[in-house]
């Protein structure tokens, strides 16, 4: 008995995508305008070295540990150690003031309000992230710093034995980091809520009904439903928060008498910060006085580069618990 063997199959035919114009105009629009975001990115972090390189080169003190900021002596001595400290502190403080209390009122807004409640609540609060900086820093001087007397004498009194809230003079005004600290954290607030809460608004609702028919409460839903999957998206809102408390200028202006001491002291009107010394020095500064308000601004901005990194690598790291890459 003979058998035949099967016809040969013909290889299979590949299959062209026809990429339509405005695809392909869509795609290059994209493509060209991160090209120029990196672009712009290298332009000012070029401007910023080349200017900043002119002036660190002629001071006479370290750059990065001298307290002192002359730099129209002669010799110039300046130095950013007080500044770096003061931005630092001040954010921090922000950043442990309002995380907590935007993502709360974002998790209100969308699990707790009612409807008729929740809506002029997120209104509000978008209100708030479109008032002006000077607003702010009028506001803190005219109202928050005497408002504050009050609560810095008892941190003193009964916190004082930490040194953190060790007030040195009972009697001086309080303009100081911590004060700035409080209206960064007002200043923030909006920025970080409103992400927050656009980002808990994408919890697929299967998750929490799953937790809810297996007995879950409510604050359990939240808790293994909800915030893992938002995770990611609460760190970001958390760095764009903290971008801003970083390089506010003129609200920390207004509010905080700028002294070149460093101290552990929060509640004492002493330290500086990055844009609080450019904007206070840049008026009357010469041109070698601008290089090195200049100098300190590079400083400020490979802080926040490297602050976002850090908020990148995080995210990187735990966006298994969400369902969308950040």
């Amino acid at each position: 008995m003979t058998t035949t063997a099967p016809p040969p199959t013909a290889p299979p035919q590949k299959t062209r995508t026809v990429t339509r114009p405005g695809d392909r105009i869509f795609s290059g629009l994209s493509r060209g305008s991160g090209i120029f975001l990196l672009v712009v990115m290298a332009a000012i972090a070029i401007f910023l070295t080349y200017r900043a390189v002119q002036a660190i080169s002629k001071d006479h003190g370290n750059f990065l540990t001298t307290f002192e900021w002359n730099a129209s002596l002669n010799p110039p001595v300046f130095g950013v150690a007080v500044l770096a400290y003061g931005t630092v502190v001040s954010s921090i403080i922000a950043m442990l003031i309002a995380v907590p209390i935007a993502v709360g009122i974002a998790l209100f807004i969308t699990h707790y309000a009612p409807r008729r409640l929740g809506g002029p609540i997120a209104y509000v609060i978008d209100l708030l992230a479109a008032v002006p900086s000077i607003v702010y820093g009028l506001w803190g001087a005219l109202f928050l710093v005497p408002h504050l007397r009050g609560l810095n004498l008892w941190l003193d009194k009964y916190f004082g034995w930490t040194y953190i809230f060790h007030k040195q003079d009972p009697n001086s005004a309080p303009r100081s980091l911590f004060t700035v600290g409080i209206l960064l954290a007002i200043m923030i607030l909006p920025i970080i809520t409103n992400v927050s809460r656009e980002v808990i608004r994408q919890v697929p609702r299967m998750h929490e009904e799953a937790a809810l028919a297996l007995g879950a409460t409510r604050w359990e839903v939240i808790r293994l439903s909800v915030l893992p999957f938002a995770r990611s998206g609460i760190i970001s809102a958390s760095m764009l928060g903290l971008g801003r408390a970083l390089g506010e200028t003129m609200a920390v202006a207004t509010v905080l008498s700028a002294s070149p001491q460093l101290s552990g002291h929060i509640l004492d009107p002493l330290g500086g910060t990055f844009s609080q010394n450019i904007v206070a020095k840049f008026g009357e500064a010469d041109e070698f006085g601008r290089d090195a308000l200049i100098a300190s601004g590079l400083v400020l901005f490979i802080i926040t580069l490297l602050v976002n990194g850090a908020a990148r690598i995080i995210i990187q790291r735990r966006k298994e618990y969400s369902g969308a890459n950040a």
